[in-house]
């Protein structure tokens, strides 16, 4: 008698004609078989050896480098269930119009099974998925991102408790791409590219869109949020949840090497990209990192900027779309440590000069376990996660938003998430540089209707006994002449410290139309040579600004019509009208 995972392979490769089909163990044998069988066809460029044993470079398609927004679509039976920020499509339509280009998709090709779990291997809140793909890069890069192969097994049994995901690479061809997500049926389509953001499926696909409908049905929170912990004098470790938009330096945040270490304060990562979030027993708020690597952007990562992962980079790491230096083979990119030392190879495999635009594309990455990073907490795989005492929301804004603010309870900081705003990066497709919405940083991820997405965030404080605070920060607020007012990085370990502060009730703030920021000396600035003109920029609330912003936030609330939440409606007028009250009185 078949299972029920075995009957989708047998379903799947009938569609796809594979010449044929391995299933993944997960092995460091199969995945030295993978990486030599990568290399005799070019799919893996290998690097110094020496330097850097086990690691190697991939080059995608040039037109295959970065999530694609406008290929991806959730499938649900009504149009409203997914809402007006995602694309549509009705799974019938879906399916007859994507069947046909999985049809014969994986011919003369191996079609790779590849069971992973996603969260620690013993966690009740974990869960199992398998990805058909005919990538071997695919396979080594989920063997990195996730729990892969038998341990996944073992655990899934007969049961038909997992999420199926059906990859290939097709021809490539942008216009027959596809990434295609059935929330109802907990199912993942995606042919056309072998980008990561497309192509690892437990990565956003699953740990994020698929998630976060399981997770409203099922009452937990799928959210785009590293996880870190912060350490003080005493060895406390108090933790907290981030969510930033894609390129804005939740890495960095997660990883980072405190400015104020020798004070006490270290901070250590439990996850840079994806919460699971669930009630425990004691009503606290606690989160697993369902990911066990790092898909970061390589471009302005260094030994100042993240000292930790360039440790983590030093073996058994993939490179995606970085330069090379053409004799030592060394990967190289923008932002790395000054000018290249030798002649580069770009990320098409060009011989680089000068003048021909990056070396290294802006949205290249490194694929690392977390277990290499010199950061990563004793604690980041407990099987009942650990527990969250802040959240905290922020994006790229030169003006407008302060360096910190805290909300005023739960309500308001659901609606602080709801209102989040960003410059956009190279991480999507399209126009770098434009502001645009993206409530928890998760505009491109959420797998349903974003106005029951607030709801649903509304109903998880109702439950909570303990509720965690919650802070928005901006690291990128910029002076008139475009100088950026903060200088980030370790740095940011001080405003980190404010929130503990604030969360053991022994900081000032000051009271704000927006929320509370830092109240004069609160912050610790010990050693950071920060003009107090800067400082007062840094924390300044611009009525006139933000009755701007009031105005933009609600353009965008019309979208959900009679799903957006009423308490989100009441926060707004509630911000309009102290900010009404605020002008009166600078006036």
């Amino acid at each position: 008698m078949s299972t029920p995972l075995e009957r989708w392979v047998d379903e799947s490769a009938r569609l796809t004609k594979p010449s044929k089909i391995v299933w993944c163990d997960g092995s460091k044998a199969e995945n030295d078989r993978l990486a030599d069988e990568m290399l005799r066809d070019g799919t893996y460029i290998e690097l110094n050896q020496k330097t850097r044993p086990g690691c190697y470079l991939h080059r995608s398609n040039p037109n295959d480098v970065a999530r694609t927004e406008g290929i991806t679509y959730i499938c649900t039976r009504q149009k409203d269930d997914a809402g007006p920020t995602n694309n549509w499509m009705s799974p019938l339509e879906a399916k007859e119009k994507v069947r046909p280009l999985f049809d014969g998709a994986m011919k003369g090709r191996t079609m790779y099974v590849v069971p992973y779990i996603l969260g620690p291997v013993n966690s009740p809140f974990s869960k199992v998925g398998v990805e058909i793909t005919d990538s071997p890069y695919v396979v080594a890069s989920m063997r990195i991102m996730s729990r892969m192969g038998q341990a996944a097994l073992d655990r899934l049994g007969g049961s038909d408790d997992f999420v199926p995901g059906l990859h290939s690479l097709g021809d490539l061809n942008p216009d027959r791409r596809f990434v295609l997500h059935f929330p109802e049926e907990k199912l993942i389509w995606s042919v056309g590219s072998g980008y990561g953001g497309n192509a690892l499926l437990g990565k956003k696909c699953f740990a994020l869109r698929i998630a976060s409908y399981m997770a409203r049905e099922q009452g937990w929170m799928a959210e785009h949020m590293l996880i870190l912990g912060l350490e003080d004098p005493s060895g406390k470790v108090t933790y907290m949840a981030a969510a930033f938009p894609s390129a804005c330096g939740k890495t960095n945040l997660a990883m980072m090497v405190s400015a104020l270490e020798n004070s006490g304060y270290r901070v250590w990562t439990v996850g840079d990209d994806i919460a699971w979030m669930h009630i425990a027993s004691d009503g606290s708020l606690r989160a697993i990192n369902p990911e066990a690597g790092f898909f970061g952007v390589a471009p302005g990562t260094n030994a100042k900027t993240n000292p930790n992962v360039r440790t983590a980079l030093q073996h058994d790491a993939i490179f995606t779309n970085v330069a090379m230096t053409a004799t030592s083979r060394e990967p190289w990119w923008e932002g790395i440590n000054g000018l290249p030392q030798e002649e580069l190879i770009n990320w098409k495999g060009e011989a680089w000069k000068p003048g021909m635009g990056p070396a290294a594309h802006p949205n290249s990455r490194y694929t690392v376990s977390a277990n290499q990073s010199p950061s990563i907490s004793a604690h980041w795989e407990d099987p009942e996660g650990i527990p969250i005492s802040a959240i905290i929301f922020g994006g790229r804004r030169a003006r407008v938003a302060p360096l910190v603010y805290q909300s005023r309870d739960w309500q308001h900081g659901v609606f602080v998430g709801a209102t989040m705003a960003s410059e956009t990066t190279a991480a999507a497709t399209g126009a770098v540089g434009v502001t645009r919405r993206d409530p928890m940083a998760m505009i491109p991820f959420c797998g349903y209707n974003m106005g029951d997405y607030f709801r649903h965030w509304l109903e998880m404080g109702s439950r909570l006994e303990n509720a965690p605070k919650i802070f928005h920060v901006n690291w990128f607020r910029r002076d008139r002449s475009g100088k950026l007012l903060w200088p980030g990085y370790g740095e940011n370990v001080r405003v980190l410290k404010w929130m503990l502060d604030r969360i053991e009730e022994r900081a000032d703030a000051t009271e704000t139309p927006i929320g509370d920021v830092p109240a004069p000396g609160s912050l610790d600035l010990d050693g950071l040579a920060i003009p107090r003109e800067s400082l007062d920029e840094l924390l300044r609330v611009d009525p006139g600004d933000w009755t701007e912003e009031v105005a933009a936030t609600g353009k965008f609330f019309e979208k959900f019509g009679n799903r957006l939440p009423d308490e989100i409606r009441t926060e707004h007028k509630a911000l309009a009208d102290r900010l009404q009250r605020s002008s009166v009185v600078t006036k």
